[in-house]
């Protein structure tokens, strides 16, 4: 499985991730250990959401489409 997951911060409740990633634990873990540097500055995070996809190819096109300006409108409006 592929999963396109969001998070938000605990220490700033006004920044949000998206991500695309195999194991969604092991992604957690390092995103919540300073391991990941666009995420480090606003550790810890909390898992808000996931999407599983069983084709690659389908989770990277999500994930894209979520980080683009309608993405992040349809984000903000319905996963927030």
């Amino acid at each position: 499985m592929y999963f396109v997951y969001q998070l938000r911060s605990i220490s700033a409740r006004d920044q949000h991730y998206t991500g695309f990633t195999k194991d969604l634990r092991k992604r957690l873990t390092k995103h919540n250990h300073g391991e990941v540097p666009h995420t480090s500055k606003h550790a810890p995070w909390e898992l808000v959401n996931y999407f599983a996809f069983s084709e690659e190819e389908k989770a990277k096109d999500f994930e894209t489409y979520l980080k683009s300006g309608s993405g992040r409108c349809f984000a903000k409006r319905h996963l927030w």
